[in-house]
């Protein structure tokens, strides 16, 4: 089987409606029950309107076997504080090269300052494989 890429699929056709966030200073109860809610691996952390942060599955994780209180502890000490940002005209292939390299799994596409959403590993995958013609 010959796959190859057809069109050129960028990080604005994976995000779409509104972003999944958070403020900094919701529980991570509260966090992981939304996460495990919408079926999401993670979650924008905004603080007014500006991108602070982003927690994931492996943060509550690392929470939960650390011993942390869950209903006390807030995203804001358990966050990747500053996370890079891709604007939405990137590639899917150079993000996922980007997250093979980095070993993140999550990707939040800002525009002008503002989150259009977060794409992650599953996500990529999906486009690209869409994104391929079997000859």
């Amino acid at each position: 089987m010959d796959r190859r890429y057809t069109p050129r699929v960028t990080l604005r056709d994976l995000v779409s409606g509104t972003p999944f966030i958070c403020g900094p200073d919701t529980t991570l109860l509260e966090v992981s029950k939304s996460m495990l809610e919408r079926g999401h691996g993670s979650v924008a952390v905004i603080d007014g309107r500006d991108l602070v942060g982003i927690v994931t599955e492996r943060d509550v994780v690392r929470a939960v076997a650390e011993g942390v209180d869950l209903v006390t502890v807030t995203v804001r000490s358990r966050m990747a504080s500053e996370p890079d940002v891709f604007a939405p005209d990137v590639d899917v292939f150079e993000a996922g090269e980007f997250l093979l390299e980095s070993g993140y799994r999550h990707l939040p596409v800002v525009e002008e300052g503002n989150l259009l959403g977060v794409v992650s590993l599953r996500d990529l995958l999906r486009a690209v494989l869409a994104s391929t013609d079997d000859d």
